[in-house]
């Protein structure tokens, strides 16, 4: 996107501030006019003929674009779907390790998919399969929430969990409240004092990063 003497046309399209058309006007015009008002001209259909611009606060836009970009992957990142695949006789180790992963998953905004597979003689105790899908809500109960319930479908139970809603509020406040990377940093302690630096006393309500200059009268009784 082009901006201000970029723009090497000789006529433009031209949009004011308030979205009004100004009409085809000379590229040279357009860049006085923003600059009038401390604004940028800015290309926003380079492809027409003439090119369409804009005047407009070109690093505002630019913010609020990233800022909508920023919004956009976030909503992608959460929709996506991860699977967790269990069995009937699942071990403790084993299970405490899925849940572990489960959590995670959870917490970065993910919706989780379990699938409990039945295999040989299982599927004559599917119980035992609704058993783990059950555990696993109970484990997990703090931070998430059945989309889907436990349901069967063939050799297979499947069940979809997602994140609870006071969690989610809970991670975007935390993103609003993350301290800026540009704070300043504290102030450094003063180093030590140099070897055979004078130690004159500080006079009383003298600031304590001030240097207390001796008198000469001071100095003529320090040498007798």
């Amino acid at each position: 996107m082009r901006t201000n003497h970029r723009i090497r046309v000789p006529e433009i399209r031209c949009i004011n501030a308030n979205g009004d058309q100004l009409g085809v006007i000379p590229t040279s015009r357009g860049r006085m006019l923003a600059e009038q008002q401390g604004l940028d001209l800015v290309e926003i259909a380079p492809n027409a003929s003439p090119p369409v611009c804009r005047i407009m606060d070109y690093g505002k836009f630019r913010y609020e674009q990233e800022k909508k970009d920023k919004e956009a992957r976030r909503h992608q990142v959460a929709g996506k779907v991860k699977e967790i695949k269990l069995h009937a006789n699942v071990e403790e180790h084993d299970f405490d390790t899925k849940m572990r992963h489960a959590r995670d998953f959870i917490q970065d905004g993910h919706r989780v998919k379990f699938s409990l597979f039945f295999r040989g003689r299982e599927n004559a105790h599917t119980e035992l399969g609704f058993e783990v899908m059950n555990r696993v809500i109970r484990s997990i109960e703090d931070v998430s929430q059945p989309d889907q319930m436990p349901t069967r479908m063939g050799r297979a139970i499947f069940m979809m969990m997602s994140p609870k809603r006071a969690l989610r509020q809970a991670q975007q406040q935390a993103a609003a409240a993350r301290p800026s990377a540009t704070a300043s940093a504290p102030a450094a302690p003063p180093g030590p004092r140099p070897a055979g630096a004078p130690t004159t006393p500080r006079p009383a309500g003298m600031p304590p990063n001030s240097i207390a200059i001796p008198s000469a009268a001071g100095d003529a009784a320090r040498r007798n």
